[in-house]
This record gives structure tokens, C-alpha cells and sequence, in this order.
């Protein structure tokens, strides 16, 4: 079994040993972080190097970037809460989609185009109060602070004059403050091309403005105007960028952010609206959550020259959710066939066939199928044994008490995806501090509602990974990386 050993003092470090280490040890501190040093960082850094768009990404957390008044117990209900309808939601795009797949045989092939690339910093959101990873771009001249999203088809921002808008930290997008800005017509392909769960109703005619309305199971919601301006990302332009400029707007998700970017699979995200500048790649490395200062890289384009990762790149197929590829929507979807906890295989070999899973930048906590959830939590209690049990919180049911321990060994986790590729899951992605004290300390990972449901990858098991979404060769990679604004 791969091991690991920390000697901890309060506040509690703790070091897992990664599946097939050799014994390579990772010292992690699951402490409250300093807020702070994020305060006045939202504005997140940009450039091109070599052949590539880089932008720096930041954890987005939750929390209120003022003084939390709240425990770190209540931040974490409210946190897992979100991200529990999230996954609903998640749940119920996936079945509309099935729908519109079963109605439709037309299908809009992705355009070959020349690989240029580009990068963009990922950084932590913790100041701006939302669950995801957050990056800057420039739009019509200014700048927005936006939730990286892989499951959203759209970018949409806040526009002024804004009728109902969460508070943000930036400025509100200003149309009239931008020569380059044009509402987008009823009668053009982009208002067509208006994804499920989006909604063209308020069409006058061929004059009129193509209005859109997103909203999610947990009530938050967007609406406004279909729109094009200039996208700058690290200072190559995206003339007539497809976008949603919304003048209504809520949900705690979005707390202190701009709005969203969609890198969804879809006709109007960007990755499709940028297919001749990056044809049609995409990477990141999402940072620990509460690391102060810690940041990772959004890399627009196939240029692996500046990856820093420190293991080969494995690739796994992209698989649709049926023989129908409009029922797959936007999302990433991989073939799970294993899991190792603590180096010993806990399903045999092999996952039921069908067991198709999303990789997910913008869900927190990996959900899986109730079947292959209680065996990966049957190896990890019967590994854990000798600490004891803690009541469950929230969505996560396997939790121990490991209060006053200076010595603690946690297995690694590994997932095995089509064709055998194996992806370690960094030591900081297993274990969940509800509490300070680590009282209560719980396995990162959940139980969907049955088994029809579909899995997900969330970001947390997802850090300090180079994670490569290729839509031309349809295919995902993945590599260890330690996640830096490269």
C-alpha cells in the first residue's frame, strides 16, 4: 500500500503519500489561510510565452472577502451545500440534453484551424465569495474577473445598467463605454446557436436584440442580451467575441466575480469562438484551495513547451453520453474503469460498462455512482481503522477524528480511465478539513443520488494536475504538476 507519515503540531500538517510514490512524502497544511493576502489580487496577471496564451488562475472560494463571521464549520456547510445543487444541476442539464439529442439529428462539426496559443493566469477566488477558480480578461477595454467553468456553454459578464446584479468587485461591463459593442440580432446563427437551458423567447423580430436566460437547480440565474465585442486574453484579440451581457443576475456562486467564462463544448463558448487562434485546446492547473498567494495557469493552445509538468502527459478518450453526440452537451466526458485506494484495486479490475464521468472545473467534491462510492469507502475505512470514526457533515459520510494525532498515514487514491491511463490524485485532494482542530476530518469524495446518475470529477481532486482538454483529437490528458502561474 503507498503510505505516508507527518509529524504535526497544531495547527495540524499533515503528509499523504501518493499511490506509487515510493514512499515520496507531501507535507500539507489544512489550517485556516490568511484572507488577506489575496485582498487586492482579483486582478489576475496575463501574457503570451512562445506559442502560448497563459493567464494565471486563483482559487475563488466561498468566503465573504471581508472578515468571515462566520465558523469554519458553517463556511464549510455552506460551501458543500452549494456545490450539492451544483451537481443536481449538473444532473439535470445532463437528461435535457439526452432530450434535445433524441429530437435532433443535426449536429455543428467543429471547423479545423491552426493551433496558435495562448495563456492565461488561474488564480485562487478566495476573496470574491464563490466555490471555483477565477481569471481575468479584457473586454471592450476593460476588464472582468471571471469563474473558469468547463460545463457552461456561454461567457456571460454584468452589464450596466445593471436591473438586478450580485455585488462584484469590479466595475460593471458599460456597453456604451465600448466602440467595438453590438448586441447580437434575432435572425443571426449565434441566437440559433443558443445552447439547452438558454432561452431566445423575448425575439421581436429581425430587428431586434437576442435576448438569453441561464439559470441553475440552486436558483441562481442570468438573463440579458446576447452581445459581441473585443476579447483580449494576455493581449491577443478576439474580434466580434460571442457573449452574454447580463443585466439580471444572482447567485451566491458568483459572489464578488464578474460573471463566467464558458469552456464548455458548445458552438458559443470560447473554446469553439477561438478555434482558429487555439484550435480548440485548453489546459489548466488549478492551485491548492487555501494556499496563500497560490496561483495556477489557464494555457489557451497546444503548445506543451510551457507546462511544468514532472510527469509524462497521459491522454484518455473523450466518450459521448450515448451514440448521439448532441445528447453529450457541453460537457468533458472520460470512461472511468477503476480506483486504487492505498494501491489495492477496490472494483476488480473494471467499472460496469457505461460508467461515463465529467471532469468538472467548477464542482468541488468528486460524486460518484452509490456502488462505486461505498467501495472506495470501504478500502479507506478499512484502512483507517485505527483512527476513530467522526459523525458525517454534510454530503461527506466518511469522516474520522484525528484531534490531538502528530502522526497520521492516509492512502492515496488513483482513477483509472479507457485504455489504462492511470491519474494520481495530488495527496491535498483526499481528505477534507471540516474543522480546525481536525475533529472532524472526512474523505473528499460523495455518493450521487442512484445509480443513473452520472459522476464527476470535481477540482478538488483535480489540484496540482495539468489537466488537457483537446477537442479536435477529443481526448483529455493529464499530468503532476506543481501549479504556478507559469
Amino acid at each position: 500500500m503507498a503510505w505516508g507519515a507527518c509529524i504535526a503540531a497544531l495547527p495540524l500538517l499533515l503528509l499523504l503519500a501518493e499511490a506509487g510514490s515510493n514512499g515520496g512524502v507531501h507535507c500539507l497544511e489544512q489550517g485556516s489561510r490568511s484572507r488577506r493576502a489575496l485582498q487586492g489580487r482579483h486582478h489576475l496577471r496575463s501574457r503570451a510565452v512562445g506559442g502560448a496564451t497563459v493567464l494565471e488562475l486563483r482559487h475563488h472560494s466561498f468566503s465573504s472577502a471581508a472578515p468571515s463571521k462566520s465558523s469554519r464549520e458553517e463556511d464549510a456547510a455552506a460551501l458543500l451545500s452549494s456545490d450539492a445543487a451544483r451537481v443536481a444541476s449538473l444532473q439535470r442539464r445532463i437528461q435535457d440534453y439526452k432530450l434535445i439529442g433524441s429530437s435532433s439529428s443535426n449536429s455543428n462539426d467543429a471547423t479545423a484551424a491552426a493551433a496558435s496559443k495562448a495563456q492565461v493566469p488561474v488564480t485562487s477566488g478566495a476573496k470574491l465569495r464563490t466555490l471555483n477558480y477565477v481569471a481575468t480578461v479584457g473586454l471592450g477595454g476593460g476588464e472582468a474577473t471571471v469563474i473558469v467553468d468547463t460545463a457552461s456553454e456561454l461567457t456571460w459578464v454584468q452589464c450596466a445598467p445593471c436591473e438586478s446584479c450580485h455585488d462584484q468587485q469590479d466595475p460593471l461591463f458599460d456597453p456604451t463605454s465600448s466602440p467595438s459593442y453590438a448586441p447580437v440580432p434575432c435572425n443571426s446563427s449565434s441566437c440559433d446557436a443558443l445552447p439547452g437551458g438558454t432561452s431566445a423567447a423575448a425575439c421581436g423580430g429581425a430587428a431586434a436584440s437576442c435576448s438569453y436566460t441561464l439559470s441553475y437547480r440552486d436558483g441562481s440565474y442570468s438573463r440579458g442580451v446576447l452581445a459581441r465585442d473585443k476579447l483580449s486574453l494576455a493581449g491577443e484579440a478576439v474580434d466580434g467575441f460571442v457573449f452574454g451581457c447580463g443585466t439580471s443576475n444572482q447567485g451566491a456562486p458568483f459572489g464578488g466575480t464578474s460573471g463566467l467564462m464558458g469552456l464548455g463544448r458548445s458552438q458559443l463558448s470560447l473554446v469553439s469562438q477561438t478555434m482558429d487562434q487555439f484550435g480548440g485546446v485548453f489546459s489548466y492547473c488549478l492551485p491548492l484551495k487555501d494556499s496563500s498567494g497560490s496561483s495556477g495557469s489557464l494555457v489557451l493552445g497546444d503548445d506543451s513547451s510551457v507546462y511544468k509538468n514532472s510527469t509524462p502527459i497521459v491522454y484518455a478518450s473523450m466518450v459521448s453520453s450515448s451514440d448521439n453526440p448532441l445528447q453529450s452537451g457541453p460537457f468533458y466526458f472520460l470512461n472511468l474503469t477503476g480506483i486504487a485506494v492505498g494501491g489495492q484495486d477496490v472494483l476488480g479490475g473494471s467499472l460496469p460498462s457505461g460508467n461515463k464521468v465529467i471532469v468538472d472545473s467548477g464542482t468541488v467534491i468528486t460524486s460518484l455512482a452509490p456502488s462505486v462510492y461505498n467501495a472506495v469507502k470501504a478500502e479507506f475505512v478499512s484502512q483507517l481503522a485505527e483512527y476513530p470514526a467522526a459523525p458525517a457533515f454534510s454530503i461527506l459520510d466518511t469522516c474520522f477524528n484525528m484531534t490531538g494525532l502528530r502522526e497520521v498515514q492516509v492512502p492515496g487514491v488513483k482513477l483509472v480511465f479507457d485504455g489504462g491511463v492511470e491519474v494520481e490524485v495530488d495527496p491535498s485532494g483526499v481528505l477534507y478539513f471540516v474543522s480546525s482542530d481536525a475533529s472532524q476530518v472526512c474523505l473528499a469524495m460523495a455518493a450521487l443520488g442512484s445509480e443513473d446518475e452520472t459522476s464527476i470529477i470535481g477540482n478538488y481532486q483535480q489540484k496540482n494536475l495539468r489537466v488537457i482538454f483537446d477537442t479536435q483529437a477529443s481526448q483529455v490528458g493529464f499530468a503532476q504538476e506543481t501549479c504556478g502561474y507559469i
